[in-house]
């Protein structure tokens, strides 16, 4: 079952518009997360909201919002005077203009939804906006409200949905020269750069990220097991030591252009290349089903949490 959209509203072109929902395209609910919690008793931690002067607790109708105008000094906020702020794209995500797609800095991009039309009545309209963009190129760049604050949303196609990224403004991408500009300009010898992008042609391959590892993850998920199970933990003593420094550049290309395995023949069809490293999880994961979700559940698994 899809989850619950996130927002629901109208997609609107010119006079053409269809009612639409969003949802988040990702989600980080899977992995395993931590409460704070007393080592002495195992209970969880509360937290109380107090005032900051006078030290008493504050209840939630008491709770406000302040804008910081200066140390200590607070220029109270009413939920009627943010409400009055009217947004015309409060309810409707209504298309600006279009633009090439290679346009769009990949700085910009937050956070991805799936868009979908939220009637029968509007998937004509829909389709017709989506197949539009088909082939063109192009992205749409509307505006969404989302929690109060209205956002830049760029729209593509995909399948027979569309996705729609929010963007960050402008001011809040931070300039790259502040970070770059003290890099020195280096002239590069023509051999030793033949001998990198030979290094680089041999690791080409293509983008599969079922085949990435989140290796930490699954060495938590151990830890939890082992401790579960109350098998005793090895505590490793040992450093992990920083590559060693490079006292020729040449050579060490040229070693690892030795040490560069040839590339391996694309598997068939159908059948997934295991990324190295790879093992199957320890507890079951969401989303798995059939056979292989009962073979991972060998013992009972602590909980996954949410937050």
């Amino acid at each position: 079952m899809a989850p619950r959209p996130y927002w629901k509203g109208y997609l609107k072109l010119s006079l053409v518009s269809c009612p639409i929902a969003l949802t988040p395209a990702t989600s980080s609910s899977e992995k395993v997360s931590f409460r704070q919690v007393n080592k002495a008793t195992g209970n969880r931690i509360r937290y109380k909201k107090v005032d900051s002067e006078t030290g008493e607790e504050v209840t939630n109708d008491e709770i406000g919002k302040g804008y910081e105008a200066g140390k200590n000094e607070f220029i109270i906020m009413d939920d009627d005077e943010l409400e009055a702020v009217e947004l015309e794209s409060t309810h409707t995500i209504e298309i600006d203009q279009f633009v090439p797609f290679a346009q769009i800095d990949k700085r910009y991009y937050d956070q991805p939804y799936y868009i979908v039309p939220n009637d029968d009545v509007g998937v004509e309209a829909f389709s017709v906006i989506r197949e539009a963009m088909v082939g063109k190129g192009v992205v749409a760049l509307a505006r969404v409200v989302m929690n109060k604050r209205e956002r830049v949303i760029a729209l593509e196609p995909h399948g027979k949905g569309l996705i729609g990224t929010t963007l960050h403004y402008a001011y809040e991408v931070r300039k790259a020269e502040d970070y770059f500009g003290d890099i020195p300009d280096i002239k590069i010898a023509p051999d030793m750069l033949k001998l990198a992008q030979h290094i680089v042609a041999e690791k080409e391959g293509e983008f599969a990220p079922e085949e990435f590892v989140d290796h930490y993850e699954e060495a938590v998920v151990e830890i939890i097991r082992k401790k579960q199970a109350h098998i005793p933990l090895k505590k490793s003593t040992e450093k992990a030591s920083a590559p060693k420094n490079v006292i020729n550049l040449m050579d060490a290309l040229r070693r690892s252009v030795q040490t560069t395995p040839a590339k391996a023949a694309k598997p068939a069809k159908g059948k997934k290349k295991a990324a190295a490293g790879q093992r199957e999880m320890l507890l079951p994961i969401s989303g798995k089903k059939g056979k292989d979700a009962a073979k991972d559940v060998a013992k009972p698994a602590p909980r996954r949490k949410a937050g």
